[in-house]
């Protein structure tokens, strides 16, 4: 049986969950999260807890047993706590600035600066003496995926160490050319 999948997702307080055959709503104190599920997953609550069932041993149900109870704990967790993914910006003019209407406006290194929108149930948060940014929102899957798009558009450079990267990412540095050093002396 899967370790995960077998484990129950605790209820806190304040968090109330709809299930409506393989469809499951999470209502918590920071928002609603809706999503489907397998058809062959079974859902279940009992007293405070929900637990995912499999209907058969078959790899397929097994992999599926872990994910579901994953997606599930996920989504109590972002109506509970929320989820948070915090990039820092490297290099000389890179800056950032949180708008009025809640995007954000980068400049790194291009032309022109870049306007970033902010997404439905996202929200930005900016320490610009620092060049922190922070994203926030209660889906786990969207914090991330538009965390990775902002640090897609200059991921950080091994040579200098310029772009944007991770809170705490480490990024391995290379020597560049050796023949810089000694030229010009013969």
């Amino acid at each position: 049986m899967s370790r995960i999948g077998r484990m129950p997702i605790p209820l806190p307080e304040g968090v109330t969950v709809q299930i409506d055959g393989n469809r499951v709503t999470v209502v918590g104190p920071k928002g609603t999260i809706d999503r489907e599920f397998h058809p062959d997953m079974e859902i279940a609550r009992e007293d405070t807890t929900l637990v995912v069932r499999r209907p058969t041993d078959r790899r397929r149900h097994r992999e599926l047993h872990g994910l579901t109870r994953s997606l599930l704990n996920n989504m109590v967790v972002g109506v509970t706590e929320g989820y948070e993914k915090q990039l820092e910006i490297h290099g000389v003019g890179y800056r950032v600035e949180l708008m009025n209407d809640g995007s954000l406006d980068l400049q790194l290194g291009f032309s022109h600066p870049l306007r970033i929108p902010t997404p439905e149930g996202i929200e930005f948060d900016v320490q610009p003496r620092k060049k922190i940014i922070t994203v926030r929102g209660i889906n786990k899957e969207k914090v991330g995926q538009v965390a990775a798009q902002i640090r897609a558009w200059r991921p950080p450079e091994p040579y200098q160490g310029k772009g944007v990267r991770y809170l705490g990412e480490h990024v391995p540095r290379k020597a560049g050319k050796a023949g810089k050093i000694g030229a010009g002396t013969y």
